[in-house]
């Protein structure tokens, strides 16, 4: 696909296509669902690109080859649907021999990473948050503005990066080389509150309680006076989204996610 509006010119390899050819890229960029179909996370997935473009990364993408992660599908208890997708998925990764994938979703990180070993399905599994960690650690990313010092900017772990794989550094290490006010919410790190989506809750109903998880970790955000709520996730995107129209804080917060915040720093 090709943006002439932005100033980096997008055109997303697809692995079919570059295995035609004969050449097989260093990584795959794992879209995920959201990134696919969600409206908002598509443009997280934009910004993404363009910092993999930026990067000179010999990357792809499956395309219409990529199918779920099947993540929800274990979580709300259907194995066979799992297990179908999961390894129809190996399937196809196997064939182009994949060796490293990067995904902007901590729910298909943990699947890619720590499940689909035991159907057969054997990488070398990173985050959008580590990647991006370590391009920053080795002095790849120049040039990012003051775009946001006046900001201060708060950062929501999501369950699946942080409690489920150990990872709470990196995100912050992403948000610490913008320059902006770092503040955190009173909960935070292995102690944080889920933003309510996770195993397979975003599809459902609210279960009966005194208040809506969503609601009382955007209150927590709200609460540090932070400008900008910074995910990692696109679960947790929608839920602190929705918790800030459901508070009333359209005008004074924003939710962005750390690869277009890093994207929007560098003018890209």
């Amino acid at each position: 696909m090709t943006n002439t509006a932005n100033k980096i010119k997008i055109e997303v390899p697809v692995m079919a296509n570059l295995a035609a050819q004969g050449h097989k890229p260093e990584w795959l960029f794992w879209v995920g669902s959201a990134g696919a179909f969600d409206d908002r996370y598509k443009k997280v997935t934009r910004e993404f690109v363009k910092l993999l473009t930026f990067l000179g990364i010999d990357y792809a993408v499956l395309g219409i080859e990529e199918s779920d992660s099947g993540d929800v599908a274990r979580r709300a208890g259907n194995e066979m649907l799992f297990q179908m997708q999961a390894l129809q998925n190996i399937e196809i990764l196997n064939g182009y021999e994949v060796k490293k994938i990067v995904t902007c979703c901590p729910h298909d990180f943990n699947t890619l990473k720590n499940e689909y070993p035991e159907l057969g399905g054997h990488y070398e599994v990173w985050h959008h948050s580590q990647f991006l960690a370590e391009k920053l650690k080795a002095g790849n990313l120049k040039g990012i503005s003051e775009a946001f010092a006046s900001k201060k900017i708060v950062f929501h772990d999501p369950c699946y990066l942080g409690r489920g794989t150990g990872e709470y550094e990196a995100p912050r290490s992403v948000l610490d080389a913008i320059p902006s006010e770092k503040v955190e919410m009173k909960r935070n790190r292995s102690f944080g509150l889920c933003c309510g989506a996770g195993g397979g809750q975003m599809f459902k109903e609210a279960e009966k309680g005194d208040k809506e998880v969503f609601i009382e970790r955007t209150e927590e955000a709200i609460a540090t006076g932070a400008d900008i709520i910074a995910t990692a996730c696109p679960f947790c995107m929608v839920m602190m989204t929705d918790g800030i129209k459901y508070k009333n804080q359209e005008e004074r917060m924003k939710n962005y996610d750390i690869a277009e915040l890093l994207s929007l720093s560098l003018g890209l």
